[in-house]
C-alpha cells in the first residue's frame, strides 16, 4: 500500500516513520510512505498558504490554490489515484470499520489540516473523505493521518508477525473490546493467571476468552453492545 501525506509540517514524521512495524514493513517493501510539503505549491515569495477568512473571524485558512494544485500533482506520480481522505474533525468517525474499508485501498493520499481549517472550495472540487479521530480538536492532521496509517497497515497481510493479533484487537469482531491476557510470572502480588489459560484446553480457553470480551464490553462500552 501507498500513503502520500501532505503536510505543512513534514519533519514531523521522519521519528514515527522509522520505528516498530511501519519502519519494518517499509523495509519489506509492505508500505510506501511519501511527504509532500504543501507550501512547495504556495506561489507566495515566503511560500504562504494560508490567508484570512472572508466576513472576518479569528485565525487563517488554508487557501484552495495550493492544496488543489498539489493534490492533482500527487496523484499523478502514480498510476493508482487512490482515495484522497481529509484530517478533519467534522468527518467521519474513524471506527475498525472505517479501518477495514480503507486497508482495501492500494494507495491513499492524506491531507493534513491547520489553523482554522480549509477553504470550503477545496472540499468542493477534490470532494475527499473526511475522517476524523472523535469529538476533539488537535493542533493539526499529522497525528490523526499517522492514526489512520497505524490503524491500516495492521490489516495489510504480511505486516503483523501473527495474523492472528489483528483479528483479536477490540473492535475487529462483533465490536468488541479485547478479552484480557496474561504473561509470565504465573502469580505477582497474590495475583494469578485464571487457570483456565493454564488448563491446555482450548475448548475452555476460547469459551472463557469469548464470555470476558462480552462482560468487558457490556462494563466499559455497553453502547457497542
Amino acid at each position: 500500500m501507498r500513503f502520500d501525506i501532505v503536510t505543512l509540517f513534514p519533519q514531523i514524521f521522519p521519528g514515527y516513520l522509522g520505528e516498530s512495524l511501519l519502519a519494518k514493513a517499509i523495509e519489506r517493501e509492505l508500505v510506501e510512505v511519501h511527504l509532500h510539503n504543501l507550501r512547495d505549491w504556495s506561489t507566495s515569495k515566503h511560500h504562504k498558504v494560508d490567508a484570512p477568512p472572508f466576513g472576518g473571524g479569528p485565525g487563517m485558512l488554508i487557501q484552495v490554490e495550493p492544496v488543489v494544485e498539489c493534490i492533482e500533482a500527487v496523484q499523478a506520480l502514480s498510476e493508482e489515484e487512490g482515495e484522497l481522505l481529509l484530517l478533519t474533525p467534522q468527518g467521519e468517525t474513524l471506527k475498525q470499520g472505517v479501518v477495514s474499508s480503507l486497508s482495501e485501498n492500494r494507495r491513499m493520499i492524506l491531507l493534513c489540516g491547520r489553523y482554522e481549517g480549509f477553504d470550503q472550495r477545496v472540499i468542493d472540487i477534490l470532494q475527499p473523505r473526511e475522517i476524523s479521530l472523535g469529538d476533539f480538536i488537535l493542533n493539526g492532521g499529522e497525528v490523526a493521518a499517522m492514526a489512520v496509517v497505524d490503524s491500516v497497515i495492521r490489516l495489510i497481510p504480511g505486516v503483523l508477525g501473527d495474523e492472528r493479533s489483528s483479528a483479536e484487537d477490540s473492535f475487529s469482531d462483533e465490536a468488541l473490546l479485547e478479552f484480557p491476557q496474561y504473561t509470565r510470572p504465573r502469580e505477582y502480588r497474590g495475583r494469578e493467571v485464571p487457570d483456565v489459560l493454564l488448563s491446555g484446553n482450548h475448548a475452555e480457553i476460547a469459551a472463557w476468552r469469548a464470555a470476558q470480551r462480552q462482560s468487558r464490553t457490556a462494563e466499559r462500552r455497553s453502547d457497542l453492545l
